[in-house]
């Protein structure tokens, strides 16, 4: 990275707001607006080496948090293409022949085995749509928390429904998510 002359205290305090704004006209959820703008003055940082203006400035900001939010689109519809495709194969070999009801019944059989918080987290994100935000609050956790707990919950369902239906190799002793 190379050293910029520039105050990026001064620069951050002048358009933060303008650029978070920006973002969320954009179409950036709160949370995606604030990771793209640490993208965008890193990426100030390292190329801005004089101010240019405060105009000249704030259109390059502009310019870098839509080309970063793009990128961020366009990589996602990639991985929602992959989870597509992954979906298409697993319907294939293992939900095809009853539309999904053994696999369903298999889900519904382990979310009941789950325990405490992680239950709780199951239903509130996946029956009721709340985001991890609410979740967090409501489980006295913290959102990374949260963010963690359903990503183990999420394996050890995939395991469960896996043994259930007799797909795959899982262990002899899961560990529970709790």
């Amino acid at each position: 990275m190379t050293e910029s002359p520039l105050d990026l205290a001064a620069l951050v305090r002048r358009h933060q707001l303008g650029l978070w704004r920006y973002l969320r006209a954009l179409g950036a959820r709160g949370d995606q607006a604030e990771d793209l703008l640490q993208d965008t003055f890193l990426v100030a940082l390292d190329r801005l080496h004089d101010d240019r203006g405060d105009a000249a400035v704030a259109t390059f900001l502009r310019e870098t948090a839509r080309h970063l939010w793009l990128r961020r689109r366009r990589d996602q519809g990639r991985r929602e293409v992959l989870l597509a495709e992954f979906v298409e194969a697993r319907w294939r070999d293992v939900a095809a022949a009853d539309e999904g009801e053994r696999w369903l019944e298999a889900l519904r059989s382990c979310v009941e085995g789950l325990d405490g918080k992680a239950r709780e987290a199951v239903q509130r994100s996946y029956r009721d749509g709340e985001d991890r935000r609410t979740i967090a609050q409501a489980l006295g956790m913290k959102e990374n928390g949260v963010k963690t707990l359903l990503q183990r919950v999420r394996a050890v369902l995939r395991a469960c429904v896996e043994r259930r239906l007799g797909a795959g190799e899982v262990a002899t002793n899961p560990r529970r998510a709790t």
